[in-house]
């Protein structure tokens, strides 16, 4: 059972992982930013694991024109519990750093993976629901859109950018680092 555990270096790697996914809740996940000549520094939606910030309330008014419900909490129950599912990864992860074992390694990859493909699904659920759920009853009259999750959009003059936030990254830096001990532990 000894070829099973993993080395101490990449024990030291996965408890590294464990810290990044605790600092990520910190910064944010996910953020747009509107552009229109109008507001040419741009207006922001700034999602945090358990929070919103940015100018919501101006883009609440403006989404009014076009009948786009408003972005609130409220509007996104995830904010209620998706800071507690980021510190239990966390503490798997580094439990899995103090076993060392590779089974353990897999099932915490597994989850990992899992929790990410979850979190582009509802996240790309949510920004279809906004942008095709226009009330008929808008001033202005546009169809139907679905803002993407990276990348530019164009609604009348907004041109939106959708970008990942810095907790992303720290959670991208944070799988990579638990693949590392797959390959350098892969002869163990």
């Amino acid at each position: 059972m000894k070829g099973k555990k993993l080395s101490l270096l990449s024990s030291l790697l996965i408890a590294l992982a464990a810290v990044l996914i605790v600092a990520s809740v910190f910064f944010p996940y996910w953020k747009m930013v509107f552009y229109a000549p109008q507001y040419p520094e741009g207006l922001n939606i700034i999602v945090f694991p358990n929070k919103l910030e940015g100018e919501i309330d101006i883009v609440n008014g403006l989404n009014h024109y076009i009948g786009m419900e408003n972005f609130s909490e409220e509007n996104f129950p995830e904010l209620n519990y998706l800071i507690y599912i980021m510190i239990g990864l966390a503490v798997i992860t580094l439990i899995t750093a103090i076993l060392r074992k590779k089974v353990i390694l897999y099932s915490v990859i597994g989850l990992f993976g899992i929790l990410g493909i979850l979190g582009v699904y509802d996240l790309s659920r949510a920004l279809k629901k906004f942008g095709t759920n226009l009330d008929p009853m808008a001033p202005i009259k546009i169809d139907p859109f679905v803002p993407p999750i990276l990348g530019h959009n164009t609604v009348a003059n907004f041109v939106t950018e959708s970008i990942l936030g810095y907790g992303t990254y720290f959670l991208i830096a944070a799988f990579i680092l638990l693949l590392i001990p797959l390959w350098k532990d892969r002869k163990r």
